[in-house]
């Protein structure tokens, strides 16, 4: 689900992938009341940054703030999330 201002990017993660990702990289509850963002947009908007090679605030607008992409991606890695996923994609 794309944030309701933004079209997509051809690398953006499929139903399929995003099924597969997701209990991954959901570090709480999906209906917590800090989450502004949809996981899935914050997962785009690292995928671009990752393709891309920019620095952070370089991220397109119509994706979510970049400090909170930012965030996110900390939070990840600090619960090894993605190396989990990366593993299991791996095998």
């Amino acid at each position: 689900m794309k944030g309701a201002n933004r079209k997509g990017y051809p690398l953006d993660v499929s139903d399929e992938d995003w099924s597969f990702a997701a209990p991954y990289l959901t570090l709480m509850d999906v209906g917590a009341p800090q989450r502004k963002y949809e996981l899935r947009d914050m997962f785009n908007s690292l995928r671009w940054i990752a393709r891309a090679g920019a620095p952070w605030r370089m991220l397109p607008n119509d994706f979510p703030p970049w400090e909170l992409v930012y965030q996110q991606t900390q939070r990840w890695l600090q619960a090894a999330a993605l190396r989990t996923w990366f593993a299991t994609c791996a095998r």
